[in-house]
């Protein structure tokens, strides 16, 4: 029979199971914060590079179409510029679209491409410059040669609403 008076010692405590289960949970919690702080910067830059491929989709869809010009179609082609421009370029678009009317519907129709686009920067106001290389091709008038030429143009968007448009274009010399 037991003795009710005799004093058992006490087992030796195991700290090894405890010291595991706390590194363990620090490293786990340490391994999801960084794996929520790289899918943060991932989630940031890619919306940054959709950002960008927005921009650039759209000044290069828009030099295309400002660099195509179809006399027949004069009118058309001014209300399509005016509708995709904003601030400065609008204004002087529509200050001078007459001019602009009658120089269009006396030239050859020419066919634009971009060659190459890049963004120059985004600026404080959300807009972004682009730099736009573009070349216009157009039959010679007797219609067996083709003429080309190439310039360089540095457009401005900027996104109002879900729609960019063009707010200042300056052609590079």
């Amino acid at each position: 029979e037991r003795d009710y008076f005799d004093v058992a010692p006490k087992a030796p405590r195991r700290w090894g199971l405890p010291i595991i289960a706390m590194l363990a949970t620090v490293l786990i919690a340490a391994a999801i914060t960084g794996a929520t702080l790289m899918l943060i910067a991932h989630e940031k830059d890619h919306r940054q590079s959709v950002k960008e491929a927005a921009a650039l989709g759209y000044v290069r869809e828009f030099m295309t179409t400002y660099t195509t010009l179809d006399p027949f179609h004069a009118n058309e082609y001014a209300d399509r510029i005016l509708a995709q421009g904003t601030g400065d370029f609008a204004k002087m678009f529509k200050e001078k679209e007459n001019e602009i009317l009658v120089q269009v519907a006396r030239a050859e129709p020419t066919t634009g491409t971009v060659v190459d686009a890049g963004l120059q920067r985004w600026n404080d106001n959300g807009s972004v410059d682009v730099l736009v290389a573009t070349k216009v091709s157009s039959k010679a008038p007797d219609g067996k040669s083709t003429m080309e030429s190439g310039n360089r143009w540095v457009a401005t968007a900027i996104k109002e609403g879900q729609q960019w448009k063009i707010s200042n274009l300056i052609q590079v010399i």
